[in-house]
Formats: structure tokens, sequence, C-alpha cells
């Protein structure tokens, strides 16, 4: 399971013309399910995105998670994340799971990450989105189940 994490002051999602979920302050990540992810890698990314301490606290330092500043989390499916484009010049998906499993995957951090009192907003599984967002930073990081990176 891969992501992206970005830090943001707002962020929305948007299907067919529609705003299907929007945040303010907090976390914007964009996740991907690769073959082989499990149950495991969904725990594991969902505590990661909770307690990752990358807001800054008094001193600026970063030292605070998305829970300790009351943020919320807006979870878009990107399985473009799984791309891998080193050989030719269109990228493949080889390493992206299949659709079914990884909406099962999807939708089990999201309620993880529920479970822990963190306000979720979601993107549509499987659509065409508009993604927008403030970035606050910027901060970006990238994390993957599989300690890859």
């Amino acid at each position: 399971m891969r992501v992206v994490i970005q830090r943001v002051l707002q962020a929305q999602v948007e299907t067919e013309g529609r705003s299907v979920g929007q945040i303010d302050k907090g976390l914007l990540v964009y996740l991907s399910v690769g073959k082989g992810d499990t149950i495991k890698d969904a725990e594991f990314m969902a505590d990661k995105l909770v307690n990752l301490r990358i807001f800054a606290d008094e001193a600026g330092k970063m030292n605070r998670s998305v829970l300790d500043v009351g943020g919320a989390i807006l979870l878009v499916s990107n399985f473009t994340l799984h791309g891998d484009c080193r050989k030719g010049r269109r990228p493949g998906f080889d390493a992206a799971a299949e659709p079914k499993l990884a909406q099962q995957l999807y939708e089990k951090v999201i309620e993880l990450i529920a479970e822990q009192g963190i306000v979720v907003e979601k993107g549509v599984f499987g659509e065409y989105m508009h993604v927008s967002s403030i970035n606050d930073g910027p901060v970006t990081f990238l994390l993957d189940s599989s300690r890859l990176f």
C-alpha cells in the first residue's frame, strides 16, 4: 500500500461536478493498494496516518499528529501510485491490486481511521475526480507499507 500525504489548510474532491468530500486543516492522502497487500497493510497505514507527527508544535517543530491538532483526513484512491514509469513512455500498472481488493482495503483504511475519532472524508473509488487543495508548507511525504521508501 502506498500513500502520498500532504498537510493541507483545505482540500476538496469533486466528481461529476459535485463535491463528494471536503476538509479544512488536516491531511490530503492519495492511497493505492498493491498486489499482495492485506489487512495488515491497511492497519499499518491507518495507524501511520493518524499518528504521524507532521504538524508544528509551539516551537515550530513537527511534533503533532492530525489527531493532536483536531484535523481531518481526505482520503482519495489513486492506483497510479503503483504505476511503473521506468520502461518506455507509458506507465505500467502490474503492481496495482485488482479493483475489488483495492476497494475493500481502501474502505478498511477509512474505517480504521474513523475508529480513532478522526473525521474522514473520501473520494469515490474508481471514479474520475478533480482534487483541489491548499498545501500547508508545502509538507508532502511518501509512505509504503512494505517499507520500500
